[in-house]
């Protein structure tokens, strides 16, 4: 498998569910953590984790894991200033960078594998979730995490992709179209045994 970078967003506020998302459990793990161990099943030569509003909780949950943590002060002005953040803190690596969010609760390392695995050739690999779009997790080229610092508000990632003449390579994995950012949500995923009952 090709060598690589991974970073974590578990910044959110999580406002619409009303509690921090990173921390909901998936067999007793904390989400974050469980997603963590995910990304560092790949292998990564360094794993960020940026965090936010839940810092210290988050911490706690990832603790005695192979990470670095990285406090976003500007979280609530949205994603981009996290990728900002987590790109800032692998400064000088020319990896590709693989990013997964943490409210996915499908994601599987499989998932993250098969991204790895693709024939790129200098071309981003993202996840299409059918007629849903498209997102994370991505592997980002070197050639593209050089503009993520002129991202902004909360924009994310796909503003990369506009005005690019490189168009990206798509990997289908529509169950990833499901996250978690309301009590609607939630309840579905604790009936579907995605995420376990309080």
């Amino acid at each position: 498998m090709k060598r690589h970078s991974a970073l974590l967003l578990a910044a959110g506020g999580s406002t619409r569910l009303g509690r921090p998302k990173q921390l909901l459990s998936i067999g007793g793990v904390p989400l974050v953590r469980h997603v963590a161990r995910l990304l560092l099943a790949t292998r990564p030569e360094h794993l960020v984790v940026v965090t936010g509003g839940a810092e210290a909780a988050i911490r706690q949950a990832l603790a005695g894991l192979d990470v670095v943590l990285v406090q976003n002060e500007d979280w609530q002005t949205g994603m981009a200033s996290s990728l900002r953040c987590g790109h800032r803190a692998l400064a000088g690596s020319s990896l590709p960078l693989l990013i997964t969010g943490a409210d996915q609760p499908c994601l599987t390392e499989r998932h993250l594998r098969v991204l790895l695995e693709q024939d790129a050739d200098g071309k981003d690999v993202i996840t299409s979730y059918g007629e849903d779009g498209r997102g994370i997790p991505v592997l980002l080229s070197p050639a593209t995490q050089q503009r993520i610092q002129g991202l902004q508000g909360d924009t994310g990632l796909r503003q990369l992709w506009k005005n690019t003449q490189t168009a990206p390579i798509c990997v289908c994995a529509p169950e990833l179209g499901f996250d978690i950012d309301t009590p609607e949500q939630l309840d579905a995923a604790v009936r579907a045994g995605w995420i376990d009952r309080d």
